[in-house]
């Protein structure tokens, strides 16, 4: 084999090498990281008999969270949080959870689908006919309740009475 043949074979296995290095199918993303560092948490803590904060829960920083309620669109989800990321779905059904933890900007974590297919919900009570998103801040310190229905453990937002 000639050089010119060994050089562009080398090449081609270098850009090839490159390439999947810069695309890293492998690689999780900080929001699926946290979203099993979440779940983790949440499946195997000792119910509160009282409502915590939801610091308490999230093994990982942030600042705020949004909630999102059945058949909002992409384009609104990312419009509201001004940030866009390629693994966000539709919520296509009532009961299923679109939840989004934000740090300085960025997604830090996606909470998506079915509570009885997660084995955890977080309910910001949007109420049956909501159509808006609601936000919540780390700072605020907000209180939610813990129960445990059948095996799902749902956090449910006590918000103001």
């Amino acid at each position: 084999m000639n050089n010119k043949k060994r050089y562009m074979i080398a090449s081609v296995f270098l850009t090839i090498l490159i390439v999947f290095i810069w695309a890293n199918p492998f690689k999780k993303e900080i929001w699926d990281t946290n979203a099993k560092l979440l779940e983790d948490k949440i499946l195997t803590m000792e119910i509160p008999d009282e409502p915590v904060n939801l610091t308490e829960f999230t093994p990982f920083e942030w600042d705020k969270v949004y909630s999102f309620p059945a058949y909002y669109t992409k384009e609104d989800v990312y419009d509201t949080v001004g940030y866009k990321w390629d693994r966000i779905k539709e919520t296509v059904n009532e009961g299923m959870n679109q939840i989004v933890f934000m740090k300085e900007g960025e997604v830090v974590c996606y909470i998506y689908g079915y509570p009885s297919n997660n084995k955890f919900g977080i309910s910001f009570n949007h109420g049956e006919y909501s159509y808006g998103d609601t936000v919540l801040y780390a700072k605020d310190n907000e209180v939610f309740t813990v129960v445990k229905k059948e095996d799902v453990t749902y956090l449910n937002f006590e918000g103001e009475e």
